[in-house]
């Protein structure tokens, strides 16, 4: 997260509207929302609006705005989107399109050779032809090969370190042809996956905005049909595909739907036992949520530097 003027193509800033307001104290607080610099009433209108009754046009008018100002602050040419056959990624091809017009985006799928479903490759070409936008097709399985071949240790790793490094893999390539076309990279991820750390830190994490991260997963559904997103899409499981039969709620333990409605009610201040209570899940699951979130924290924040003097980066540099 850099601060005002500090977004430029190729950065690795993650700016997102999320409310600090899941733990006692913290009410209607932003993180960084300082470095957005949006204007008041466009970030305001997440802050009073009820949980309840998102008001999806106003949600999307919001988000084009968002990457318009963004992008012409940052003086690009455009923006580049990761599109992976999925939901998120196939909303944020669709806001960007609206936003900056389909000749200032690209879309770049990134399968892996035996990994990646071929529906999901016959999706992300559909929904860029579709949309009108410039569409690459840039298979990783070498790159990926490459990284394990030079180091000895990858023959004992684990699929979680082989996945992350998948999805590094994917993120230096959006940059690549960010910094090469001067474009912001738009990040796909939404509210629910980002208070639960579920992204790679510095993988699909690493990004220049992530324009839906104040949606819900649920909230994502239902913009993506209100935009006309292929049902082909939006009936997909969700995955991140990074290693075979993998699925979002399978590896999260509980449905979307569930969880949406958990992290909503946290984020009225509800205690465990009035949420499971509720919703008719155990307080044990409910506090194992909010532990997932304390405990990824640290992929929402930057990186924390040890403090030599009384005075931070933003206050000894101001912009």
């Amino acid at each position: 997260m850099g601060g005002p003027g500090a977004l430029n193509s190729g950065s690795d800033s993650i700016l997102f509207m999320l409310k600090k307001n899941l733990f006692p104290g913290n009410k209607n607080l932003y993180y960084n929302i300082q470095s957005t610099n949006i204007p008041a009433p466009l970030y305001r209108y997440f802050d009073t609006m009820d949980l309840d009754t998102m008001d999806l046009e106003k949600a999307k008018e919001t988000i084009i705005e968002f990457i318009r100002q963004k992008a012409e602050e940052a003086g690009v040419s455009g923006a580049v989107v990761g599109i992976s056959g999925g939901i998120d990624s196939a909303l944020i091809a669709t806001l960007a399109v609206q936003a900056l017009g389909p000749d200032n985006v690209l879309g770049i799928h990134l399968p892996e050779t035996g990994m990646t479903p071929e529906a999901d490759s016959e999706d992300s070409k559909a929904l860029a032809k579709g949309l009108g936008i410039e569409f690459r097709m840039i298979d990783i399985s070498k790159i990926f090969e490459a990284f394990l071949t030079a180091f000895p240790e990858s023959k004992a790793a684990d699929r979680l370190s082989k996945g992350n490094l998948k999805a590094r893999i994917r993120m230096s390539a959006l940059y690549f042809h960010a910094n090469h076309l001067n474009r912001l990279v738009l990040g796909t991820g939404n509210k629910t996956e980002i208070l639960i750390g579920y992204y790679t830190k510095y993988g699909d994490g690493g990004v220049d905005l992530e324009p839906i991260g104040d949606l819900y997963k649920t909230e994502v559904w239902e913009l993506a049909r209100k935009l006309g997103v292929p049902d082909s899409i939006i009936n997909k499981k969700p995955s991140a595909g990074l290693w075979s039969g993998q699925t979002d709620e399978a590896d999260l333990g509980i449905s979307y739907e569930t969880l949406d409605k958990v992290l909503r009610l946290l984020e009225e201040e509800r205690s465990p036992e009035e949420i499971a209570e509720k919703i008719g899940i155990s307080k044990e699951q409910i506090l194992s949520i909010r532990q997932r979130i304390r405990n990824n924290m640290h992929k929402r924040e930057v990186p924390p530097t040890a403090q030599l003097n009384l005075k931070n980066l933003k206050s000894t540099f101001p912009t």
